[in-house]
């Protein structure tokens, strides 16, 4: 028996039990996404009769399908099975295996339930980079139009050291004018006192992610966050180029990086002045700490800080490394990259003005669309490591919280369930690339097809930034580390800032 089928079961004796009411009960079946026979016996056990074929295939497909006319029990038909629902997917995703487009996101399979709160209006503090903004606005005009509920879009600051000092502004006002947010994997900690307890009303849902993400976004046993969609940093290259000039595979080592991206710089600025080898993000904010924390862990510099909170930048390795990535800038990088935040690194590597590319997975699906310049020409692989150490990548991605001080929270639940739903989290990974948080979703055949570089990339060590260590701190100590790091890229000797930057960080961490 699966994991599906016993949730089922246990479904199925709740509402037999009388324990669940049919808006329940249809509730935790959408979520698991069952056939509308076995929806049916749901809700025939409830009390419904055959009524509930009706109430099922209305909420969970708009209308259409066919009404069964005897109920069976889980026992007596394979057809009660959540894994046999039209078109499934070999995986038994809870989606069905559907496949989206931008302009056909998921069926609002909670409108009933959310409908109650028609009228009101949610302030949602959305995406800002590559195609979230997209994707929010699909999905929020679809949510509208199901349940009635109004969605207000802000966009969040792209930076998300400036998204976080907006947050804690609005959150020590106690603002009502934030109802639903998006919050960086690092900041449940910080942020868990000014946001909604979820374990009830997520229980079920919970247990469809991947346990270690939802243990992060739990604190002190009280589940903050939701899980939206998962991150780690990678090497987009182009393939075109390697081919010119002679490289046959991606580089493995920092020394691979180095020779190619200098020769094909020295190759293409004959025609192109402003080409660039290598982009990644080294303005002085949250992503230069990811940047950073990749290129010393991969050297044997460290991982910033210790499990018992010991800042331990201050090594021969880190230093090294620091100093020679300073030695790229205006050489094989663009001295503008210590600017550089996603939009930017992306905007010059999808332009055709650079070789290399250090970004997150949601560029893969802009630079290898249709209307991309470089479309045909991206390869994907993990970023480069010295000799002997193992390739990482940091861990990133971000949840849905809802803001305690929220004066709509049941209808603002209703919307962060159908945003972190299966369904949502396979059309934001089909469309956008963004990385599923739902085992089930991540081996989807439709998400695999659009993101080839999901099996390849399983191998890479993800690294963590040292929130759990610093907690409400984790801020200022990534500040202190940042800045230190930004001041190397501009000119200035690691072996005096790294011993600075260090003691700042202690400090901070108090």
């Amino acid at each position: 028996m699966t994991i599906h089928d016993r949730r089922y079961l246990d479904l199925y004796r709740a509402a037999l039990s009388g324990r669940l009411s049919r808006r329940d009960v249809l509730r935790r079946a959408t979520a698991l996404g069952l056939s509308m026979p076995a929806v049916a016996a749901l809700l025939a056990a409830c009390g419904g009769g055959g009524g509930g074929g009706d109430e099922a295939t209305a909420t969970m497909s708009g209308g259409t399908g066919t009404t069964p006319t005897t109920a069976a029990t889980p026992a007596e038909s394979p057809a009660a099975s959540p894994t046999t629902a039209p078109s499934a997917s070999p995986s038994g995703s809870p989606t069905g295996g559907a496949t989206y487009t931008l302009e056909t996101p998921p069926e609002v399979f909670n409108a009933d339930a959310a409908s109650q709160y028609s009228g009101q209006t949610i302030t949602y503090y959305g995406d800002t980079v590559g195609i979230g903004g997209e994707l929010d606005q699909q999905l929020a005009r679809a949510f509208t139009e199901a349940t009635g509920i109004n969605i207000n879009i802000v966009p969040k600051p792209q930076s998300s050291t400036e998204n976080y000092a907006t947050y804690l502004r609005l959150f020590q006002a106690q603002s009502p004018d934030m109802d639903v947010m998006m919050i960086d994997v690092i900041w449940p900690g910080a942020f868990a006192q000014h946001l909604l307890d979820l374990t009830d009303a997520f229980r079920e849902e919970a247990a469809l992610h991947y346990e270690t993400i939802i243990q992060n976004n739990t604190v002190d046993g009280v589940l903050v966050a939701m899980p939206w969609f998962a991150d780690f940093g990678m090497l987009y290259y182009r393939t075109d180029l390697l081919e010119k000039y002679g490289f046959s595979n991606p580089p493995e080592t920092w020394d691979e990086l180095e020779e190619m991206a200098q020769a094909i710089v020295e190759g293409e600025q004959a025609s192109n002045p402003n080409f660039g080898g290598f982009v990644f993000q080294g303005n002085a904010y949250e992503g230069l700490t990811c940047n950073a924390l990749e290129w010393l862990a991969s050297t044997g510099g460290g991982t910033l800080m210790d499990e018992e909170g010991n800042v331990t930048i201050d090594n021969p390795e880190a230093i090294a490394m620091l100093n020679r990535v300073r030695g790229w800038i205006g050489t094989i990088c663009p001295r503008g990259v210590t600017s550089y935040q996603e939009e930017d690194s992306r905007n010059v590597f999808q332009g055709g003005n650079a070789a290399f590319l250090r970004n997150w997975p949601y560029v893969y699906a802009l630079a290898t669309g249709e209307d991309s310049p470089i479309a045909g020409n991206v390869g994907v692989a993990p970023l480069p490591a010295a000799e002997g150490f193992d390739h990482v990548g940091t861990v990133g991605g971000w949840q849905l919280a809802v803001s305690r001080y929220s004066q709509v929270p049941e209808a603002a639940i209703e919307f962060v369930r159908y945003m972190t739903s299966p369904q949502v989290q396979s059309y934001r990974a089909q469309v956008g690339s963004f990385v599923p948080t739902i085992p089930s979703v991540a081996e989807e055949a439709a998400v695999l097809e659009k993101m080839p570089f999901l099996e390849p990339m399983q191998d890479v060590v993800r690294v963590t930034r040292p929130s759990t260590q610093t907690g409400e701190r984790y801020n200022q100590v990534s500040t202190a580390f940042f800045q230190g790091v930004n001041a190397i890229l501009n000119g200035q000797d690691a072996e005096q800032v790294v011993p600075q930057t260090a003691q700042q960080m202690q400090r901070a961490a108090g």
